[in-house]
């Protein structure tokens, strides 16, 4: 009530009172805003992880922002609200959380109003004013925050600071530099992760919890498309935009969600190619293996670009092969694959990483294309 009552009469006093401030659930350690402005749905649910562990290592309340993305009816990127997808509520499990939609309608007026509107980035980005942020040039940075009407009235550069949560003197520094009481709001121009997701951020993904909406569109589509069980489900990620970006692989054994499969320093096996782009003989003889291995009646399919339905009739002709009508909703794809009796996956995909943590949260099995985990050497 104490808190309350300060904040009333901090927004009496600055001319900005409002009938209902009395009720307002102010957190005084303050709030993270950001915007997911790095690719799809994959890469941002990585990034929101790590996030996530940063939020609660300064000890602030992370405003859950809508999800990006681009839909082929839209010329613009659409903020598609957090809860559409996920549940809200696991989260205050971990840490405090509120969606960007109550923050920007119920709270921001009076602790973050316009005019008073700081914007953080680690060092000057390219655009129209120099030495800024320039928060808002380039998509989908100005689509996302104009979609709730924001400008920002100064740039802050916070680097050397970074988002190391396993550091607490790094923590420490993020508060004692920006206290909640001067800074009640931490806007950044992107996620203050790192990327890929890292091991230890990995494991938050057991807060995340499909929202009533989308579970029940994951059971109802199951129970009418794929009656016959056990099912297998598979993500093929063959589109031209990854075939160019897994020219470079070998070269960057780490991009995206190689870890998941090679371990952080690579103590699980090389990346190569193959694991990024596999055959279509590779596909279609590991797949027979898994149906035969798992006694699959159906095999579900997820992808972004070729399906190999013809292929794959050719090598298991009695098992049914489902997938979505097109155009596929892609967070159903991954609610049903992470349903699967087993799901086979590619080690370099953000998407496939998604499924990974859900079904190692479950504890269900998950293999990946052309990769067979190395075991570690025991030194005797």
């Amino acid at each position: 009530m104490a808190q309350k009552l300060f904040f009333a009469v901090l927004l009496l006093s600055s001319g900005m009172w409002h009938s209902t401030a009395e009720d307002l659930n102010i957190d005084p350690k303050g709030y993270i805003v950001y915007c997911p402005c790095m690719g799809r749905f994959g890469n941002q649910a990585d990034q929101f992880l790590g996030s996530l562990a940063f939020a609660k290592a300064v000890n602030r309340t992370l405003v859950l922002p809508p999800w990006v993305e681009y839909r082929k009816t839209s010329h613009k990127a659409v903020m598609e609200p957090f809860d559409t997808y996920f549940q809200v509520k696991p989260f205050l499990q971990y840490h405090r959380v509120i969606t960007m939609e109550l923050f920007m309608e119920n709270l921001a007026p009076y602790i973050w109003p316009p005019g008073k509107r700081k914007v953080f980035c680690y060092a000057a980005r390219h655009g129209a004013k120099q030495d800024e942020c320039n928060a808002k040039d380039g998509s989908p940075f100005g689509p996302f925050w104009d979609w709730f009407n924001v400008n920002f009235d100064e740039s802050v550069i916070f680097g050397p600071l970074f988002y190391d949560t396993e550091s607490p003197m790094a923590m420490s520094q993020w508060q004692e530099k920006y206290p909640s009481q001067e800074y009640p709001v931490l806007a950044f121009v992107g996620p203050p992760a790192g990327f890929p997701v890292s091991a230890y951020h990995a494991k938050l993904h057991k807060y995340m919890k499909w929202s009533e909406q989308y579970s029940n569109m994951a059971d109802i589509f199951i129970k009418d498309k794929i009656p016959n069980r056990p099912f297998i489900g598979i993500h093929l990620r063959n589109g031209p935009d990854f075939e160019r970006a897994c020219e470079h692989v070998t070269s960057t054994p780490t991009m995206f969600a190689a870890k998941q499969c090679i371990g952080e320093r690579g103590e699980y096996g090389p990346t190569t190619h193959e694991m990024c782009l596999p055959s279509t003989n590779t596909v279609t003889q590991q797949l027979k293996k898994e149906v035969e291995k798992h006694g699959a009646k159906t095999v579900f399919i997820a992808t972004d670009y070729n399906d190999l339905m013809s292929e794959f009739a050719q090598v298991i002709p009695t098992v049914k092969l489902v997938k979505q009508p097109f155009p596929a909703n892609p967070l159903l794809d991954l609610a049903v694959l992470g349903r699967s009796d087993h799901f086979i996956g590619n080690c370099i995909s953000t998407f496939t990483a998604f499924v990974k943590r859900e079904r190692d949260t479950n504890r269900a099995s998950t293999s990946f294309w052309a990769f067979q985990k190395k075991r570690k050497r025991i030194e005797l």
